[in-house]
């Protein structure tokens, strides 16, 4: 079995990447990885996909401010401007990562305001904690990430496998799509692909992979208001309904599959 396999998932608000990370999540445990799902979302909402009530959801690390202060040397007997741009963060993982389903679960969080890239000790400790997880962990990793990328910086970014785009029904989403495949190729992404989510009619499948010209798509998964009752009454995805699951069981083949036939290459 591979070991220390990376796919980022990402798209346009809303598309449900979220969700699917989750399910992916779960069906990777389910066939024996030690998986690591990673929040680095600044609207970090992974947790509510796994069903953990909101009570009981771990804070964000980039919140934690006076861990950030410690690591990066940003507290406030620290010279003005000056901090570590390299944070030790090897240890944060197994501290904060939390078990869920035979999942763990790590929440990072995201930069919320403009430039996610900043030069500050946030964005520091956050590409930090990137690179490591990407570059030095050995579960399969599983990133629920924002929609840009250019903010990890190029050795983490190349350190993923797979980028899986989710889009859905719109143009706004399949622009986003397209903008996001064409990053992670530019960033040296080995693969990336598309996941179609929220199909009301079985022509749209189509339409939208006349778009999608530069990507495979691996999955078409049909609305369902099961999963949208799951969000909202804040409970688990991955038992909502079965077709969805069985749909990206199909797409998680196929992912594994692309990761494969380049290695070989």
């Amino acid at each position: 079995m591979q070991t220390g396999i990376k796919i980022a998932i990402a798209g346009k608000g809303g598309v449900g990447k979220t969700t699917i990370c989750a399910v992916l999540a779960k069906l990777f445990a389910e066939d024996d990885f030690e998986v690591l799902a990673v929040d680095s979302d600044p609207n970090a909402n992974l947790c509510s996909a796994f069903g953990i009530p909101r009570d009981q959801s771990p804070q964000p690390l980039i919140d934690m401010k006076q861990l950030i202060a410690e690591r990066t040397g940003s507290g406030k007997d620290s010279v003005a401007a000056y901090f570590k741009l390299n944070p030790n963060v090897s240890d944060l993982p197994d501290k904060y990562a939390v078990e869920v389903d035979g999942v763990k679960l790590l929440i990072l969080g995201g930069i919320e305001h403009g430039g996610a890239g900043c030069a500050c000790p946030e964005g520091a400790f956050l590409r930090a904690m990137l690179a490591h997880t990407i570059l030095q962990r050995r579960e399969l990793i599983l990133l629920d990430m924002a929609a840009g990328v250019e903010f990890m910086g190029r050795a983490s970014v190349e350190g993923i496998d797979a980028m899986i785009v989710v889009a859905e029904p719109g143009g706004r989403s399949i622009e986003t799509a397209i903008k996001i495949g064409q990053m992670a190729k530019e960033l040296g992404i080995k693969q990336v692909a598309a996941i179609i989510n929220k199909i009301t009619d079985v022509s749209q499948i189509e339409i939208i992979k006349s778009q999608l010209t530069t990507m495979p798509v691996i999955a078409a998964v049909n609305y369902d208001a099961a999963i949208q009752q799951a969000d909202l009454d804040r409970k688990g995805v991955y038992q909502a309904d079965s077709e969805f699951v069985n749909e990206l069981r199909q797409g998680k083949k196929t992912i594994i599959e692309l990761i494969s036939s380049f290695d070989v290459s």
